[in-house]
């Protein structure tokens, strides 16, 4: 099926003569509306005429095509696209072609020689392409080409002024294929050898001859057909050939050490392997080409790099550096994790926990009566298997660690986690897939408490570039995401982070300077230091926690997830859940950009123990149970009544054995007062938490309530003044 271009506004800047008419000629014969401009200049900028363009707009109307003439400079950028936009009414096609030339050797090179050049080809792509960037951004198309040569690209004699122009053309472009990538306007750049009024003068008369313009002109017609995908792409053309260019880097060497001063006498020593282009690497990003150097920074901060060391992550791996077969069933080095319940309790603030809420107390107070560690700790004590290093000790792993992205999670709880003590986690290579676009390496962790299993994750990790080794694509192995139901979600929740947010989740042990320094985070392609992906995971697993099991620890079993984009912080998590039998289905978005940062996710909860308040019998064993049920029956009679007195909504946690084993909710605040099991909908005023035994002792009067406060009995969450009212309720009306 030929490309059609009907429909589509196209500008050519230079198209009265050479590559520029070519161009012009091709467009509208596919159907394209044409602007043909040109100032009729001659080869070193000087004179003015309209001859050229005119006669090229008469032949495409010849034809039976459209066009209009447009004898503006390149510098009256607005004037080119407002011609295109009065005739037309859009533009979709901007190619940069406009260019003179002024060659001289450096020494003889004039500041008039200089500015003119920059001038004409890299100041005037940037006004022309400008003016027309706001309508292909609010039509969401648009595609643009930049003519740069091969003088920009390997530099050449005489054309100092040029070949910096042209090579500038090259980086507008490049960036502007990445800002523009979101709107659908793809930019390109061409370096086309081809028989012109500026390649006469370098090249032989017979040569010039031979290179017609109009080879070059299948490629710039395909770059902007809306069918072609191609951004950011460099390609020389030229006599029927085309060839795509891209960057090659040697894999570098390491020449200092941690602590001490780098010389030039080190540089000089290792110059050799410098520039050594064995296993060369292809960076295509700036983040691809400083990750190398991050990657350096942090393995010196670890210790792990000496004199000698290549930058063994300064390149994306290569086929031969994956080899399945002698990787999977490797152990890592074992790795111990020692800690107390301020580690427990700084994870808990890292993923978003605070005082404000009085359900986050048994997390965050290590005297509260049900103290525990947040079951996404887990992740804490195995990632030492990642941080420290141990995959680069594998065989058959040979990969860059710049290259390293953690794609998705998986947490299994087998008990509830300790608060405090020693625990020991064993690695083991699970699998290795090849994705194409990268390998994929499946870590399995097992952290022991001693000789008992207390979890596993697994982390799949991903590596840019390294795929391609004809490995397996697929693994029985791999813990599976699984998308969400196809309605609306059962529960919603959404929670803040602080702009601190990450500079806290880091104390529990994650300290790329990615989520901390804003210079690294620049390196990394973002505008400030991003959130940690685990901390999100954290975030997500509490919501969860405490929407479907009442923040009771010993519910949790396991929680899967995959990574979708980085959270800035200071922004809001809001996580959607859907809730079929004991698994919970989850997706976390970023509520100001809709963005979704979690998906696939699921966390998979046990079923309620016989002491929650699910399982209770309508007796239930606890003789606060009838008290309750006393209340209610009075709150039916003199609700209203009881309302005026008290204007208040209580909550109570009525725990056995250590546990909660009940929840109720005193609303004499709305309407003509209520009572129902578990907890409010809203938020309490006032929370008691006591044990079954000692409610009954308050109720009868055998305990004084402020007795039992002090003696910590009785726990008070919330506005502790109401409490004087407790009278009213239990004293007066719960007559047993």
């Amino acid at each position: 099926m030929s490309l059609s271009f009907e429909g589509r506004v196209v500008l050519i800047t230079g198209a009265g003569r050479g590559l520029g008419r070519e161009y012009a000629l091709a467009f509208a014969e596919r159907g394209a509306s044409v602007i043909v401009n040109d100032l009729g200049t001659d080869i070193k900028g000087g004179g003015k005429s309209s001859a050229a363009a005119d006669k090229v707009v008469e032949e495409i109307r010849a034809k039976g095509g459209k066009a209009v003439v447009n004898y503006d400079s390149v510098e009256d950028g607005e004037k080119l696209i407002q011609t295109a936009l009065d005739a037309f009414g859009r533009i979709d096609v901007v190619v940069n072609n406009a260019g003179i030339l002024r060659d001289r050797s450096f020494a003889r090179t004039s500041d008039l020689d200089w500015d003119l050049i920059q001038r004409i080809h890299l100041r005037g792509s940037f006004l022309v392409t400008r003016a027309a960037w706001n309508h292909m951004k609010n039509q969401k198309f648009g595609r643009i080409i930049m003519t740069a040569s091969a003088a920009g690209i390997y530099g050449n004699f005489g054309q100092a002024n040029y070949s910096a122009a042209k090579l500038g053309m090259l980086g507008l472009g490049n960036t502007l294929a990445i800002e523009g990538r979101k709107y659908n306007i793809h930019c390109n750049t061409i370096a086309p050898v081809a028989g012109s009024r500026l390649t006469e003068t370098v090249m032989p008369p017979d040569l010039v001859a031979s290179l017609k313009p109009e080879f070059a002109a299948p490629l710039v017609l395909w770059l902007c057909h809306e069918q072609c995908q191609e951004n950011g792409g460099l390609f020389e053309v030229g006599a029927g050939w085309i060839g795509k260019l891209r960057w090659e880097r040697s894999r570098g060497q390491i020449v200092r050490k941690k602590n001490k001063s780098m010389t030039p006498e080190a540089v000089r020593d290792q110059w050799d392997k410098i520039c050594d282009f064995t296993d060369a690497t292809k960076p295509a990003t700036v983040q691809e080409s400083l990750q190398s150097i991050v990657s350096v920074l942090s393995r010196m901060e670890s210790g792990d790099v000496g004199a000698n060391s290549t930058a063994a992550a300064a390149s994306p791996a290569s086929a031969s550096g994956i080899n399945p077969s002698l990787a999977v069933g490797q152990k890592l080095p074992p790795t111990t994790f020692s800690f107390t319940h301020t580690q427990c309790i700084l994870y808990a603030l890292g993923v978003g926990m605070s005082t404000k809420d009085p359900d986050h107390l048994r997390f965050l107070y290590e005297g509260s009566q049900d103290f525990s560690c947040l079951p996404t700790f887990g992740v804490i004590p195995s990632q030492a298997a990642m941080m420290e290093g141990g995959l680069s000790s594998v065989p058959g792993l040979n990969i860059d660690f710049t290259q390293v992205l953690h794609g998705e999670q998986y947490l299994e709880l087998y008990k509830p986690l300790p608060t405090s003590g020693k625990l020991t986690s064993e690695a083991t290579i699970a699998d290795v897939l090849d994705k194409g676009s990268g390998a994929l390496i499946l870590l399995d962790v097992h952290t022991y408490n001693g000789s008992e299993l207390v979890c596993y994750n697994q982390f799949s990790v991903f590596v840019v570039g390294a795929g391609g080794f004809g490995g397996k694509r697929t693994s029985e192995k791999a813990k599976a995401s699984v998308p969400p139901p196809k309605r609306a979600p059962d529960a919603v929740v959404i929670d803040s982070t602080t702009r601190d947010q990450a500079a806290l989740y880091r104390l529990s042990g994650d300290w790329n300077p990615l989520h901390i320094d804003p210079s690294f985070a620049a390196m990394g392609g973002f505008k400030a230091p991003i959130l940690h992906g685990l901390c999100s995971f954290g975030f997500a697993a509490r919501h969860v926690l405490k929407q479907f099991a009442n923040n009771d620890p010993s519910r949790f079993k396991a929680i899967k997830v995959r990574f979708v984009k980085p959270v800035m912080p200071g922004q809001s998590l809001q996580t959607e859940m859907w809730k079929e039998g004991s698994r919970i289905h989850i997706q976390c978005k970023v509520k100001e950009t809709d963005a979704v940062v979690l998906a696939g996710a699921y966390v998979d909860l046990h079923g309620a123990s016989e002491a929650s308040p699910e399982n209770l019998s309508q007796g239930g064993g606890l003789q606060s149970e009838l008290v309750f049920a006393e209340i209610g029956r009075r709150i039916k009679d003199l609700g209203s009544e009881l309302v005026k007195k008290v204007n208040a909504v209580f909550g109570w946690e009525i725990t056995k054995d250590g546990k909660t084993a009940a929840q109720w909710t005193i609303d004499l605040k709305n309407g003509s007062g209520s009572l129902h099991k578990g907890p409010h909908s809203g938020k309490a005023d006032v929370t008691f938490t006591v044990s079954d035994e000692d409610f009954m002792e308050v109720v009868q009067g055998k305990v004084n309530p402020q007795k039992a406060f002090f003696s910590g009995k009785l726990k008070v969450r919330g506005n502790i003044m109401l409490s004087q009212k407790l009278e009213v309720i239990l004293k007066d009306y719960a007559k047993l």
